[in-house]
């Protein structure tokens, strides 16, 4: 890597990150069934039906994963828990193993001078509470707030940092509008109120964990750079549109208190009675703000029903996921939310990474494209801050290859190849390179 440690200012923090579901194992330490286990069994949702039953058996493996943490020099590691696993039902009954399980966790990263930075969700919803309507019900809120208090009591005086959701327009937008994810819902009047759910249930988080005296508390989201297609008005219309919903609508309910006009034009009649009167939870204030970035997306009117939108392919090399490599996507975004949102709070890169096709021949995984995105990303990282935004750390996506949800193990993220016959963990050539731009 062209970067080094020392090219960065003294206390900004390099991390890596991942999430129950894709590594832990569900099937172990009695997990209970989430809907991600519902959505993979049902035919034409996952590539090869496959789930999450296993994954990488990070569950039994954590030491080891943990070891390659610490070996590349990352001063922090953040990892998600799986609600499931604390309580199998969603509600009610706590499994001990698990909280057991997470406390170990802590501990060894602790242990290794790894700061502990906790999701309490990455998209594993209990089935039961899917069975109860799952976001679309208002209820869901409280639901959170109690699973929040059981594991935050547990772990919580252990962290160095906490954020409610990953992703929220995922859980929302992808999953209940799109139908790409679990559960795999295309309606627009569960949509909107997903929308709204996953913010009220992410204030809800935050005064729960201020109740028990915790700080550095944040919200993460991820976000699409949207450009019109082509220089007509449509066009433009139609790349607003996008970024008012994927960008505008989840920063601007928890940093504003409003929802951006252009995606209120199609979600508001769908909304749930009252919304407007949730923004007092939902604007809990944070410590920190992380962005999760990958890619752009060209846009141009599909001549369908709202959001009338549609993505056309666009001349930049891509990833294995077909996405766009565009570094100025992170630049624009770091420094739009500081200018727009934020202000003096300090930000994080919390997700940056590519899938390529990685082969591991004699020993080895060669991912050169890897190393590459990895320095073109970090420019603008470097850029922002010389610029004066607060920008505090970068964290890569993802340790490990993992379970990459509807498309199955297929996709590699990892800076550590993952062979998912027999389990063996293998550095990348971006590891070793990014492990000694920390360490030298």
């Amino acid at each position: 890597m062209k970067h080094q440690r020392s090219d960065f200012p003294e206390d900004f923090l390099f991390g890596c990150a991942t999430s129950s579901y894709q590594i832990e194992g569900h099937a172990f330490g009695g997990a209970g069934r989430t809907q991600w286990d519902d959505f993979a069994a049902t035919p034409g949702n996952v590539t090869r039906f496959e789930n999450g039953d296993k994954a990488c058996d990070h569950y039994h493996r954590y030491g080891e994963d943990l070891d390659l943490v610490e070996q590349a020099g990352f001063d922090a590691y953040r990892f998600s828990l799986s609600w499931a696993r604390v309580l199998p039902e969603g509600r009610g009954p706590v499994n001990q193993e698990g909280l057991d399980f997470y406390d170990r966790l802590a501990d060894s990263l602790l242990d290794r001078g790894i700061r502990p930075c906790a999701t309490l969700y990455h998209w594993e919803l209990p089935s039961p509470l899917l069975d109860l309507g799952g976001w679309r019900n208002r209820d869901i809120a409280g639901w959170f707030a109690d699973y929040t208090q059981i594991i935050m009591e547990r772990i919580g005086d252990r962290m160095f940092s906490v954020a409610p959701i990953n992703e929220p327009w995922c859980v929302a937008w992808l999953s209940h509008f799109d139908g790409h994810h679990a559960p795999g819902v295309r309606d627009i009047r569960a949509t909107a109120r997903a929308m709204h759910h996953v913010l009220l249930a992410h204030g809800r988080a935050i005064e729960t964990m201020r109740g028990l005296g915790m700080d550095n508390l944040g919200g993460v989201f991820n976000m699409e750079w949207a450009d019109p297609a082509d220089d007509s008005a449509a066009a433009r219309a139609a790349a607003d549109r996008y970024d008012a919903i994927y960008n505008h609508w989840f920063m601007g309910g928890v940093f504003k208190g409003a929802y951006p006009q252009a995606a209120l034009d199609g979600l508001e009649p769908h909304l749930p009675r009252g919304w407007q009167e949730d923004f007092p939870t939902i604007t809990a204030p944070l410590d920190w703000c992380g962005i999760n970035y990958y890619t752009r997306k060209l846009i141009a009117p599909a001549g369908n029903p709202w959001p009338d939108y549609r993505e056309v392919e666009g001349p930049l090399p891509k990833t294995f996921m077909d996405w766009e490599i565009y570094p100025e996507g992170l630049y624009n975004f770091l420094t739009r939310t500081a200018r727009e949102y934020t202000g003096d709070l300090p930000l994080y890169v919390t997700e940056n990474g590519m899938a390529s096709a990685d082969v591991l021949e004699d020993g080895a995984v060669e991912d050169p494209a890897r190393t590459a995105y990895l320095d073109a990303h970090l420019d603008k990282v470097r850029q922002v801050i010389a610029e004066g935004v607060p920008l505090k750390g970068y964290f890569t996506w993802s340790l490990l290859d993992n379970y990459e949800w509807a498309l199955g193990y297929e996709k590699r993220f990892g800076l550590v190849h993952v062979d998912f016959e027999t389990l063996a963990r293998t550095p990348k050539a971006s590891y070793h390179a990014l492990a000694k731009a920390l360490t030298t």
